[in-house]
């Protein structure tokens, strides 16, 4: 394989993220390869990904799938494995350039840390990870001399305004929020909304859990302690800035009081390719943002007296240690209710607040102290709602 293609390892390559990164590698297989594809359940669609991409090696997660998959590919020359820890294991292969970590929740972590360990560079859209273990995460990728590339459209704007930027030190990050389904809806709408109104976002597609997350401000709430660890900035220095049209992307305001702002029309595609394509910029022909058709940018402030879900988010990052894992954990399981219809989208956060409250706090959690936090967060949620 020629050096200059840069290899990619996709993880979670059957969700929003990883099937549109696939879409940029097509445009551009002259510079990208994709050496490596996961999926946790979705075989249908991970075989026809590996038929078209010809990973080296496949992983499915669910390991009652590997025979499915491994009869579907193994006439194709490809490799297949099951298994989290599997995925886990992958990551470390010499031939991989670039860990594009795109799973969903908590299950991010492990393979994100094994890849930092095996000195692969990460392209992140999996906030979690951050969220549950960014200090620990941070110093790896110090020692290892990694770098982490973020692939939120908020982070990678922030990233964007600071490159040629590293030395002036940040004065304020404006983290943009498009609102949302419900913006400016009251408490007694909320309680009475489903899942498939919540599902509707307004400007972007995105995943179930993401998009229910961003219906409750959890989204910019884990988006500020991702923020955190990424700039190494104190969580008064982030502000959250309700702005419905979704093209500012996010702001970096300097010491001088200077401000940078990344713009452009709500597609992912657009921060997946930088991620990939940095420190260049590859040509593209995704559709071209025009001031004209935005004669009104806006901008708001976020109701936190409705979407409590972002105070939460501020009150674990002020306390630290193992609290945003419990937050995260929390989430994740009752917005898991919610989508199949066992809570009502008020009680989403009801449990967050709980579970927070009655778990244990450690002020400086080593990894085995995460994974236990998130196992008795899932357990107390599940208890909640049961």
């Amino acid at each position: 394989m020629q050096s200059n293609i840069k290899r990619i390892a996709i993880l979670g390559s059957t969700g929003s993220i990883g099937t549109q990164a696939l879409e940029v590698i097509a445009l551009h297989h002259d510079k990208l390869a994709v050496e490596v594809l996961t999926a946790f359940n979705n075989v249908d669609l991970l075989i026809e990904q590996s038929v078209t991409f010809r990973p080296n090696v496949v992983v499915i997660g669910n390991e009652d799938k590997y025979k499915f998959v491994f009869e579907a590919l193994d006439p194709h020359g490809i490799k297949v494995y099951a298994g989290h820890e599997a995925i886990a294991e992958v990551v470390s292969m010499d031939t991989i350039d670039l860990v594009l970590t795109a799973t969903v929740g908590y299950a991010g972590l492990h393979p994100t840390i094994e890849a930092i360990k095996a000195g692969k560079n990460i392209a992140l859209a999996n906030k979690e990870t951050l969220v549950v273990a960014g200090e620990l995460i941070m110093k790896l990728a110090s020692e290892k001399g990694i770098n982490i590339y973020p692939v939120d459209s908020e982070h990678s704007a922030i990233f964007q305004c600071l490159v040629g930027e590293f030395q002036n030190p940040i004065e304020k990050i404006i983290l943009t929020a498009s609102g949302g389904p419900f913006r400016g809806k009251d408490l007694v709408y909320l309680q009475k909304v489903t899942k498939e109104q919540a599902l509707r976002h307004p400007n972007w597609d995105m995943g179930p859990k993401v998009t229910i997350d961003s219906a409750t401000l959890m989204n910019k709430g884990l988006e500020i302690i991702e923020a955190k660890w990424l700039f190494g900035i104190e969580p008064e220095q982030v502000e959250i800035v309700v702005h419905p049209q979704s093209v500012i992307h996010s702001i970096v305001q300097f010491e001088d009081g200077s401000m940078k702002a990344q713009m452009g029309l709500p597609d992912m595609r657009l921060p997946i390719q930088f991620a990939l394509s940095y420190p260049q910029r590859f040509k593209s022909d995704f559709p071209r943002f025009n001031f004209l058709d935005y004669p009104e940018l806006t901008f708001e402030k976020p109701d936190t007296e409705v979407f409590k879900n972002l105070g939460l988010a501020y009150e674990s990052l002020q306390r630290g240690g193992n609290i945003p894992c419990i937050m995260n954990a929390a989430n994740e399981v009752a917005v898991d209710a919610f989508l199949k219809d066992h809570i009502g989208f008020l009680e989403i956060t009801d449990i967050i607040e709980t579970c927070m409250a009655k778990l244990s706090f450690i002020s400086s959690p080593q990894y085995s102290d995460y994974v236990n936090t998130d196992k008795e967060t899932r357990i107390k949620a599940a208890e909640l709602i049961n």
